[in-house]
């Protein structure tokens, strides 16, 4: 993949990760390729069986399967323009409305009334529908557009799903609403520059988020601004610092509208043939002018010895006002795993793995949950591409 041109611009394809945002060049880029005539062809499958248990009187357990199933179509049009098309679907929404449970999580709703909490939602059964132009300016720059129903804009690091630090772990990170829960979004309109190393992006989309029907599709609005710059200085590493303006983000609060900041860095090292380390370190705020502002802070990470074995690891902190009434508590989770590969074919595996975590509370919610709870995952996974 890195011999390849990107989509959006005059760099490796491996630099391309969720929407239009950017990982280190030497990432590893998954999926199938195809060639049909003028259209180049790229399909992927990532599917995870995960048994969940969450301990506590706020825990709960639960078997379900989550991934992503993502195809995109590329051509040339004339000597200078590139045209491409992406779909991506997730089997989440049969998990149910309430998702999973996931201890000190928080974000979105399962019935339209009440807050989820302690519980991972659903992701929408269509996670990107998209479209995008690039016209190559010089041997350098380019120019874009990309247009989503639903897509990503312009905002916060690479979609947790899409992180080499992260896509082994089938736990989504608690800091997912400060980072990147804007990853499916109805109704986004992105224009960037593209200059070497460097771009400069701006996106007009729903503030919204998806109501909790996974199924439809929600009315788009195009209330919401972002502006995000991207930065890789080396080959290893890739930087972000962005800003977003959301009109009524939250369903249940809809009369409260959020000023959100995120920077984020990407760091992949590859030791040799099929081995490599990914460590992604993100912080986002929201509404960091209030008084009352909102943060989050995660460090992740990563290594693969060979291409069998992949361990990787989370340690993440949230400033969260969802986990009881009327107040704001800091609240923080460590987690370890690691995931067995058995090779099926050159472009299939199946692989088996496990995970730890640790919840930490402050003493005014350890009565609630009974002090700091663990939690555990055992998970069969399929990956295809």
């Amino acid at each position: 993949m890195s011999s390849m041109q990107g989509v959006l611009g005059p760099y490796p394809m491996s630099r391309e990760a969720s929407g239009t945002s950017w990982q280190p060049d030497t990432s590893e880029h998954m999926g199938q390729m195809f060639e049909r005539g003028e259209w180049t062809l790229m399909g992927h499958v990532m599917l995870n069986g995960v048994y969940d248990w969450q301990d506590g009187p706020r825990g709960d357990e639960k078997a379900f399967v989550s991934g992503m199933l993502m195809g995109s179509a590329r051509r040339d049009v004339g000597a200078n323009g590139r045209l491409n098309l992406r779909v991506m679907l997730s089997p989440d929404p049969f998990m149910g409305r309430d998702g999973y449970p996931l201890l000190l999580a928080s974000g979105e709703t399962a019935d339209g009334v009440t807050p989820l909490v302690d519980r991972q939602h659903p992701h929408e059964l269509f996670m990107e529908l998209s479209g995008s132009y690039s016209y190559r300016l010089s041997a350098r720059e380019s120019a874009f557009v990309y247009l989503g129903y639903p897509g990503e804009p312009a905002f916060g690091p690479p979609a947790f799903m899409h992180r080499l630090s992260a896509l082994d772990s089938p736990e989504a990170p608690i800091t997912h609403h400060w980072f990147d829960s804007t990853h499916i979004t109805f109704g986004v309109l992105t224009a960037g520059y593209t200059r070497g190393d460097w771009r400069i992006e701006a996106s007009q989309f729903t503030g919204r988020e998806p109501d909790e029907d996974r199924y439809d599709f929600d009315e788009p609005q195009f209330d919401s601004t972002s502006v995000r710059l991207s930065w890789n200085p080396t080959e290893r590493l890739a930087l972000q610092a962005s800003w977003a303006d959301l009109e009524s983000p939250e369903q249940l609060e809809p009369e409260i509208d959020e000023t959100r900041w995120s920077l984020s860095a990407i760091y992949t090292m590859p030791l040799g043939e099929e081995s490599w380390w990914s460590t992604t370190v993100a912080y986002g705020a929201k509404d960091p002018t209030d008084e009352n502002a909102l943060t989050g802070l995660a460090i992740e990470t990563a290594y693969r010895p060979n291409r069998d074995w992949t361990f990787f690891g989370r340690a993440e902190q949230v400033e969260s006002h969802d986990l009881a009434p009327g107040e704001v508590y800091t609240v923080a989770k460590a987690s370890l795993g690691a995931l067995r590969d058995f090779r099926i074919r050159d472009n299939v595996t199946v692989g088996v793995g496990a995970l730890y975590s640790h919840n930490f509370v402050p003493d005014e919610l350890e009565p609630s949950y009974d002090g700091d709870q663990d939690g555990a995952m055992a998970f069969v996974r399929l990956r295809i591409g």
